[in-house]
C-alpha cells in the first residue's frame, strides 16, 4: 500500500506535469468521474454523481453530515437519509480506493465530509485554478514561457461551463471560472500576437469571443490579427459584427478605442 505521504508526492507531481490524479473528478463542460485514465459509468443526474459535485464544489473545505442530507435527500426520514449517505460513503470507496492506495476517497471525521484531496483525489477546476495561479506568479517573476505553459494548460482543462446545480453557490463559481478563462484566453492571444503569430492569436481572440460575444478587448485584437494577415475587409466586418452585438444585448455603442481602431483599419490599415 502506498503511504499517505508519498499520494501527496505523486499528486504535487501529477500537477506540475500536467497529469490527471489517480482519482479526477470533473465538472467543467460536464460531469466526469476517471480512475487511473478511465472514465467510470456514473449515472447522469444520480446521487453518485450529485454527492461528488457537491464534495467538488466545496473541495478545500468540509460540508457538515446535515448540509449533504438536506442536499441529496431533502424529502426522506433522518435515519433514512443517514443510511443512503453511509452506503454512498462505502461504495465510493470500494470503487475508488485501490487507485489511492487504499486511502477512502471521501474523509468524514467528526461528522463532516471532505475529498481526500492529499490521497490522490483531484478536480479539475482545482487543477484549472492552479495552473492559472502559476502562470501569473511565472508572468509577474518574468518567465513569460513558463507562463503561456501554464495558462495552455489551464485552458485545455477548460472543456466548457462549470456543470452544476443551479444554486446561488454554484452560479457565482460558474461565472467567476468562466472569467478567469476569458483571461487566460486573452493573455495567450496578446501573447502570440506580440511575438507576430496572428494565426494563433486570432485563434484564441476568436474562442473569447464564442464563450462572451460581448467582449470588446478580444474584437479589438481580432481585428488586428486581421489586418495583420492581410484581410482588411474580415477586419471592417468583425467591427460591425461587435457593433450589432452591443447594440442588441446593451443597447450600447463600442468604446471609443475600439471605433478608433476602425478608422485606422479603414483609413491608415498599416498603421494597425
Amino acid at each position: 500500500m502506498v503511504s499517505s505521504r508519498r499520494q501527496i508526492e505523486l499528486g504535487a507531481a501529477a500537477t506540475e506535469t500536467g497529469e490527471s490524479p489517480p482519482v479526477f473528478i470533473c465538472m467543467l463542460g460536464s460531469f466526469r468521474l476517471l480512475r487511473t485514465g478511465e472514465l467510470l459509468t456514473v449515472r447522469p443526474g444520480g446521487k453518485h454523481e450529485a454527492f461528488l459535485t457537491t464534495l467538488a464544489l466545496h473541495a478545500t473545505s468540509r460540508l457538515s453530515r446535515e448540509t449533504l442530507l438536506e442536499t441529496l435527500w431533502p424529502d426522506t426520514t433522518f435515519a433514512l437519509a443517514v443510511q443512503s449517505l453511509n452506503s454512498l460513503v462505502y461504495s465510493l470507496g470500494k470503487m475508488l480506493s485501490e487507485a489511492i492506495g487504499g486511502e477512502a476517497p471521501v474523509l468524514h471525521p467528526d461528522g463532516s465530509y471532505q475529498l481526500n484531496l492529499a490521497a490522490g483525489v483531484g478536480v479539475d477546476t482545482l487543477s484549472f485554478e492552479r495552473f492559472a495561479r502559476a502562470g501569473e506568479e511565472h508572468s509577474r517573476g518574468g518567465h513569460e514561457d513558463a507562463a503561456a505553459t501554464a495558462y495552455q494548460r489551464a485552458v485545455e482543462l477548460y472543456t466548457g461551463d462549470l456543470y452544476a446545480a443551479g444554486d446561488a453557490h454554484a452560479v457565482v463559481e460558474r461565472e467567476r471560472l468562466r472569467a478567469v478563462f476569458h483571461t487566460l484566453l486573452a493573455r495567450l492571444a496578446e501573447r502570440y500576437f506580440t511575438e507576430s503569430d496572428y494565426p494563433t492569436a486570432l485563434d484564441y481572440s476568436l474562442r473569447v469571443l464564442a464563450s462572451d460575444p460581448t467582449r470588446e478587448d478580444a474584437y479589438r485584437l481580432a481585428m488586428k490579427c486581421y489586418v495583420r494577415r492581410g484581410e482588411r475587409a474580415q477586419a471592417l466586418r468583425q467591427y460591425r459584427l461587435c457593433e450589432r452585438i452591443l447594440r442588441a444585448e446593451f443597447d450600447a455603442r463600442p468604446e471609443p478605442a475600439t471605433l478608433a481602431l476602425f478608422e485606422r483599419v479603414r483609413h491608415d490599415p498599416g498603421s494597425v
